[in-house]
């Protein structure tokens, strides 16, 4: 089902900017129209073309086409973007100049249309568009589904024209509510069942209901049958007895079933209303279990987060009660990469799904080693990110966390910095630049990777090891490691 967005589509909006003197009031209009009109298609087993007159009055240009699920196309070609100049097509003609409709009906059959048929749309007293439908060829004998069906779109096709439909304001769920297919209850003007189809039948027996629907008031009902955890939604017995528009559930034990009401009105009077129906139970537990699972997940993270936090705090008051300078340092150290992993965890349960923003991890990391210095370099340095990596996967966020924090406190325990930059970029395909660079001493005359400390072990084993990735550290004017990975996810 589309969207109840009140935008005009790029077709519609491109070719009446080019071709019409339709204002942004109209296309908002037409572009609801044509978000809704599937229903109208379904219903009135016909394909249907939107027409909109040309600015010169030249004739109309089409600019939209549904084609019916319910019944074979009648109109096999694609005209979106095709002119007819005035005198072709006299029904379109007639419905712009006359802003009435132009029908075609057989009088021992007048639900059933005999040829195409012109449909005006109009707003502010002017013709802004024709509806034009072309009708599938349908037996000469038909059932009552094919019967309510017709006589329904029919009464929504009324209703276009004096501009009662679609609903304005109507709150629709675009991928759960149902189409025609689905199942169809035709109300009369006292929300009384004057039908059912058999898959409306289908899912209310799902439900529980045992008696036959036809006869009995959809509201009362729909009231009884549902127990949903939580008070009762004050729209149901609206929406199920035909009196408002809208989407509701319907839910009890059994089953969850899902209401589409649309009010029928004729000259402003209620005749009654169109009922859709669709059995959700499957879809709405597979939902509810999802929706249970990414909270356990959450909840994991958040422990997970806070049982880090506190190996973290007890860390640090054992680094106060430390007697060495080493051990303080050690301590310190093993703080801060326990806090790394922990910001990963706090970024995982505050987010639905398995990524996280990893800028806010690298600026998070930053104030920690910020606020560590003291314990182990002789001052603290400004410390900065540059440019910006945006979300990444769980699994790749952590071990990238890692690093950055033991390259930060590398460069502040041993080049003795004024400055520290941390510089995030992408690269082709998604791959990720990462460089901590320094504006310190550098690295001693006689510096060797096989010397290298616990720190860049750390960073080895993880970029090349856990990401595949590869690393390299420059001793020049201050020192620069770089670190690029490709993005697995």
């Amino acid at each position: 089902m589309p969207s109840m967005s009140s935008r005009p589509s790029g077709t519609l909006s491109r070719i009446a900017a080019e071709r019409t003197d339709l204002s942004t009031e109209d296309l908002d209009l037409l572009g609801r129209l044509i978000e809704e009109w599937s229903i109208v298609a379904d219903l009135g087993l016909s394909d249907l073309v939107l027409w909109l007159p040309t600015w010169n009055a030249a004739g109309l240009v089409a600019v939209a086409q549904v084609r019916p699920t319910t019944a074979p196309t009648s109109v096999a070609d694609d005209v979106i973007g095709s002119f007819v100049p005035r005198g072709r097509h006299p029904q379109l003609d007639q419905a712009v100049a006359y802003g009435r409709p132009v029908v075609v009906r057989d009088i021992q059959r007048p639900e059933v249309p005999g040829g195409a048929e012109a449909y005006p749309i109009s707003r502010a007293g002017r013709v802004i568009g024709v509806l034009a439908r072309h009708a599938a060829t349908i037996p000469r004998v038909a059932g009552r589904l094919e019967e309510i069906y017709l006589g329904s779109a029919d009464d929504l096709f009324a209703m276009i024209v004096e501009g009662r439909f679609p609903v304005i304001g109507e709150d629709d769920d675009a991928g759960q509510a149902p189409r025609v297919g689905d199942g169809v209850i035709r109300l009369d003007a006292d929300g009384v069942v004057e039908y059912a189809s058999p898959n409306a039948i289908n899912a209310m027996r799902r439900m529980g209901l045992a008696r036959d629907i036809v006869g009995t008031s959809l509201a009362q009902v729909s009231v009884r049958m549902s127990h949903r955890p939580g008070p009762v939604d004050a729209g149901l017995s609206a929406i199920a007895g035909g009196r408002a528009p809208g989407v509701v559930d319907v839910e009890n034990q059994s089953a969850i079933v899902v209401f589409r009401g649309i009010p029928l009105i004729r000259r402003s009077a209620r005749i009654g209303a169109l009922i859709f129906c669709r059995d959700v139970t499957d879809l709405r537990r597979r939902e509810r279990a999802l929706i249970s699972k990414d909270a356990t997940i959450r909840e994991i993270h958040h422990r997970v987060k806070n049982n880090l936090q506190t190996v973290a705090a007890m860390l640090r008051l054992q680094a106060r009660r430390a007697s060495t300078e080493e051990a303080r340092e050690a301590l310190a150290e093993a703080e801060l990469r326990v806090a790394a992993i922990a910001t990963v965890h706090e970024s995982l349960s505050a987010d639905t799904g398995e990524r996280v923003d990893f800028d806010e991890i690298v600026d998070r990391i930053i104030a920690l080693v910020r606020d560590l210095a003291p314990a182990y370099a002789s001052r603290v340095p400004r410390l900065h990110r540059e440019g910006s990596w945006g979300s990444l996967p769980a699994d790749l966020a952590t071990p990238m966390a890692m690093a950055v924090s033991e390259l930060l406190h590398n460069a502040v325990q041993h080049a003795d910095p004024e400055l520290v930059r941390v510089l995030l970029e992408r690269g082709e395909g998604g791959a990720l630049h990462l460089e901590v660079r320094d504006n310190g001493s550098g690295l001693p005359a006689d510096f060797s990777l096989d010397q290298a400390g616990l720190g860049l072990s750390i960073v080895a084993s993880l970029v090349t090891g856990d990401l595949h990735g590869t690393w390299k550290i420059d001793g020049h004017d201050g020192t620069t490691v770089t670190v690029d990975v490709p993005e697995t996810g």
